[in-house]
């Protein structure tokens, strides 16, 4: 045998050696640059403009850095902006008036079990479904047909007994309440008969915070994760929906800016969300896995204080009005998403259903019974087909929107009709209806023929 063949031999046998001694680490590796981990920040009640770099009133540092390193969405929407309806939407990819959820559940102590609940002031008395029903197909069952392992943290609101976070796809769960909002951000946080899974019974003391409590799970779960399998963090935050409770180091620093009252209390819990924001990511950093990690943070809806420049909000009767339907969304896919940029694009929280699955698969999504589309092109700096967005809630006069490109049109029970430019005139201030603009015939029209194949006779 020549020496030739000895070597060549002999590389053989060392880089099978090699091949098998590695296989372990191989496999895992395959799993972790195919599927990349994913966490959703989605934050309740945090207003578009509420954030340090569109707002200097407050201090955001970690979503400020954030921003610099992923696509904004400057027009992401809610389809209906309030609490059980986005969650709804955002689990799903459907609008959530499809499934007769126009309101927040709203349970009558009197009788837990309802269906649906009625809310006085609806000028309509339209029923609204009191939770998901357990035959809607979540994000989170997709995700583990797809080899993800789910992990859910904080406020669920999409159903009590029977029908919580690990009855929907979930693998385990942290933080999560019958409550939609806490007593307390200070503990105990939570009315006893709102916790029967016993979160208050979870070794916690007298002033401890929750938005800090819940990033302590968070973090945790980041820290201890050792399965083969990729995970999704979904952490929905309670905060910044009221009661408004700063956190007491972080509240002073605003009064003495000129803050006044609960908005004092609201900024400084803007940053301490801000600073679980920035745990999180530091907790990725220190696993190795941040360039493998895509980041999604959004919000449910609209702040319920000022969201000037845009007009209306969570409160006030004009929840579709800019400031209550139009929301944060920043997403930062390593190796994807281009670092500093932005889309006018208009999107809503139905779009990350289908996105999620096309980040999970690396496969185009194509799925006729839910609304969203993905925004998988938008991440790769393109485009997608123009079309239009929806919007209904049902407990004031002001009850559906439509937008189509730059063009929104707001309807009333009444009669009422608004439309607006909202590229030109973000603030909503210049009612062009009557104008005899050809975009007002057709948007009314639109909405119509909507609302005849989406609504729910009842």
């Amino acid at each position: 045998m020549t020496i030739q063949n000895v070597f060549i031999k002999s590389s053989i046998v060392l880089f099978t050696m090699i091949l098998f001694s590695c296989k372990s680490q191989e496999d895992k590796l395959v799993v972790s640059l195919d599927k990349p981990n994913i966490i959703l920040l989605f934050i309740d009640d945090y207003g578009w403009s509420d954030i340090g770099y569109r707002n200097d009133v407050f201090q955001t540092p970690n979503l400020d850095q954030f921003k610099k390193e992923s696509l904004d969405f400057n027009r992401a929407y809610i389809p209906t902006p309030t609490c059980s309806p986005s969650r709804l939407s955002i689990l799903t990819g459907k609008e959530a008036i499809r499934l007769g959820m126009p309101r927040h559940i709203a349970i009558d102590p009197g009788n837990p079990g309802a269906e649906y609940n009625l809310w006085p002031k609806d000028p309509v008395q339209r029923p609204s479904r009191n939770y998901l029903p357990l035959e809607e197909i979540t994000y989170a069952e997709r995700l583990k047909e797809l080899g993800y392992y789910n992990m859910f943290v904080g406020k669920w609101h999409l159903g009590h007994q029977g029908r919580y976070p690990t009855d929907q796809g979930f693998d385990a769960d942290y933080g999560t309440t019958d409550a939609g909002h806490p007593k307390s951000y200070y503990y105990p946080f939570f009315k006893a008969k709102d916790d029967p899974k016993g979160f208050l019974k979870s070794g916690l003391k007298e002033g401890d915070y929750l938005t800090d409590v819940l990033t302590d799970g968070a973090v945790n779960f980041i820290k201890d994760y050792d399965k083969d399998e990729p995970f999704m963090l979904s952490f929905w935050y309670y905060s910044v929906h009221g009661p408004s409770i700063g956190r007491e180091d972080l509240l002073k620093k605003y009064q003495d800016a000129g803050l006044k009252g609960k908005y004092a209390h609201h900024a400084a819990m803007v940053e301490a969300m801000d600073e679980s924001v920035g745990r999180v990511r530091e907790a990725i950093e220190a696993k190795g896995i941040a360039d493998n990690t895509v980041i999604i943070i959004m919000s449910d809806q609209g702040g319920a204080y000022t969201n000037a420049p845009l007009s209306g909000g969570k409160k006030g009767g004009n929840a579709l009005g800019e400031g209550g339907a139009r929301v944060p969304l920043l997403i930062n896919y390593p190796g994807i998403t281009k670092a500093n940029t932005e889309t006018n694009i208009p999107v809503q929280s139905i779009d990350l259903y289908p996105t999620l699955m096309e980040i999970a698969s690396g496969k185009k999504y194509d799925n006729k019974d839910i609304q969203g589309v993905s925004l998988m092109p938008i991440l790769k700096g393109e485009t997608i087909k123009n079309r239009s967005l929806y919007f209904f809630r049902s407990y004031e006069d002001q009850y559906a929107a439509v937008i189509n490109g730059n063009w929104k049109l707001i309807k009333y029970h009444s009669g009422k009709f608004q439309l607006f430019n909202v590229a030109e005139d973000i603030s909503e201030q210049n009612n062009l209806i009557g104008t005899g603009l050809k975009i007002e015939e057709e948007l009314k029209t639109n909405i119509a023929a909507w609302e005849a194949e989406a609504v729910p006779e009842y």
